[in-house]
């Protein structure tokens, strides 16, 4: 459970009072629970995937090792993620003596497994929308698994890296940079044939997301500090380093082991669904049949479909004529791609919507849908719904009345009922890495949060308004299906704290943080791409 202290050191500056909380040691019973819990798991993943597998033809062995690597990478990237990100939460926590280290990552590792068992999965399909548009649409080909492994493997090798150092970068700008890389490179191999790079419009939201909130985190934590100590201003202690391993009085513990458990949650729901867009990738190239559509929808939710599919497309356009599928996905596609609009673009929609509900409509089961019809009426979907979006972003919906409107609004949250699905084993798979890597690995960032950060012991006041406002601004992200970064948010909320304690920060360390998050990007991106072309040329 415990790593070394990494031999990252401010030279400029002696370092911080040390915490003999961070160095508890791990009771005994950790590892027989800890073993025993990946095994229970480990064991309730393989029946749910066999069962769902019980209505497909068998897999070839081939398929099978892809499948088991896939996953093994994406649950592995989650797993160093919940060591590399999560580790944060627990920092205020263990260097105010709120909780004993051993029972913090423990009791942070469990608030994770809870967030991502209650994601919305917004976020995860967020994710999924950077990712070029030709690429998701054939994630079964070599190029899709080419992507997906560029993806994770450049992560991961980030992840590892930045930690081992000692240094808090953040596993969603990681993701994030790794995702473009495989975009760029993408394009730059296939712009003659039409080919999209990423989908900037939703680059730039991400951006806006990873940039403001480390701002909100240290300017917010900074004004709650501020306040904290102006209503609290009798009780000095609470503006002090504590003393050996004395815990701060009961009012400030619970509200620092509350802020743990919501950080914790928060960071569970939000990093959790990365993960899981990336494995719902991986299962739609390895088994179409099986995870291409929400099967768990019934007769009646696909005669509610086809109904609505009729009326949108009479809505969106009015006395519509037949176009042949094939030619509405290439109008669709090159919108996609291009965004540039042209008059073929809303009856090329108008006609797809219509004949998807017709098509759906031929099955009164979704898994009485052959094999070679699954892909074709998910890959129609995913147009239509991108499409829509765009369309509608960009106010270029035809104008329509209140009511045509919902009947809209309606039937493009119908169509997502049939792609933005997340099975409960996924959700489980996803929260157990997290959980348990946060458990493990968690050490080296703890230390660097508590003790470096700032020239002087993080006080219990401090400690109390940077998780509470990393807390709030994470939960909130959430909410509005955002990505953001528990490593900006709290470590910018603890530097935020230092700053107007008038604590003094560690230039050297926070240089050396803030130089991490800048080169994360471009860093990232040109391991994805070049990950991405060494794998095409095997595939």
């Amino acid at each position: 459970m415990n790593s070394n202290i990494p031999p990252v050191q401010d030279q400029a500056h002696s370092a911080p009072a040390k915490s003999t909380n961070v160095h508890v040691a791990t009771p005994k019973f950790f590892m027989p629970v800890f073993l025993t819990v990946i095994i229970s798991t480990l064991v309730y993943i393989g029946f749910q995937l066999s069962a769902d597998l019980t209505h497909v033809p068998a897999l070839s062995l081939y398929s099978v090792i892809l499948l088991a690597t896939a996953l093994l990478i994406a649950l592995g990237f989650e797993f160093v993620n919940g060591f590399h990100d999560t580790a944060n939460a627990v920092a205020t926590v263990i260097y105010t003596n709120a909780l004993s280290a051993p029972v913090a990552v423990m009791w942070a590792g469990f608030c994770n497994f809870l967030g991502v068992m209650v994601a919305s999965g917004a976020v995860a399909y967020g994710i999924i929308a950077l990712l070029p548009v030709e690429l998701i649409m054939n994630v079964g080909s070599g190029a899709g698994f080419a992507m997906v492994f560029a993806m994770l493997i450049a992560a991961i090798l980030w992840n590892l890296g930045t930690w081992f150092l000692g240094i808090p970068a953040s596993s969603s700008h990681t993701l994030i940079g790794s995702i473009l890389g495989v975009g760029i490179m993408n394009y730059l191999l296939n712009s003659g044939n039409g080919a999209s790079g990423v989908d900037m419009d939703q680059v730039i939201k991400v951006g806006k997301a990873l940039l403001f909130s480390p701002l909100i985190g240290f300017a917010f934590a900074a004004i709650l500090f501020l306040l904290v100590k102006k209503v609290f201003k009798k009780q000095m202690e609470l503006f002090q380093p504590p003393k050996g391993n004395k815990p701060p009085p009961p009012l400030i513990r619970a509200i620092l082991i509350f802020t743990c458990t919501g950080v914790s949650f928060a960071h569970g729901s939000n990093d959790g669904q990365k993960g899981m867009g990336l494995i719902m990738l991986i299962l739609i190239g390895c088994v179409p049949l099986a995870y291409s559509l929400n099967k768990n929808l019934d007769a009646k939710h696909i005669q509610s479909f086809e109904q609505l599919s009729e009326q949108t497309a009479a809505v969106i356009y009015p006395n519509h004529q037949s176009i042949p599928d094939t030619k509405a996905r290439e109008v669709l596609t090159k919108y996609i791609q291009t965004k540039v609009m042209s008059p073929e673009v809303v009856p090329a929609l108008a006609s797809l919507t219509d004949h998807l509900g017709n098509h759906v409509a031929e099955y009164g089961d979704l898994k009485d849908i052959p094999e070679k019809e699954v892909s074709i009426i998910r890959n129609d979907m995913y147009l239509s719904t991108t499409a829509f979006k765009r369309l509608d972003k960009a106010e270029q919906l035809p104008a329509m009345s209140e009511s045509q409107a919902k009947t809209v609004k309606e039937y493009r949250k119908n169509l997502d009922s049939f792609l933005q699905y997340i099975p409960t084993w996924v959700k489980v798979a996803v929260a157990l890495a997290l959980g348990l890597g946060t458990m493990v690995g968690w050490k080296r960032i703890v230390v660097t949060v508590g003790e470096r950060i700032g020239k002087s012991h993080m006080t219990y006041g401090q400690g109390m308004s940077a998780e509470l406002v990393a807390m709030t601004t994470i939960a909130a992200a959430d909410g509005l299906g955002m990505p953001v970064s528990t490593t900006h948010v709290l470590n910018s909320a603890v530097a935020g704290t230092m700053v107007a304690n008038k604590s003094g920060l560690n230039f050297q360390m926070v240089r050396t943080i803030l130089s991490a998050w800048i080169f994360t990007l471009p860093a990232t991106i040109c391991l994805s791409g070049g990950l991405f072309w060494l794998f095409l040329q095997f595939v």
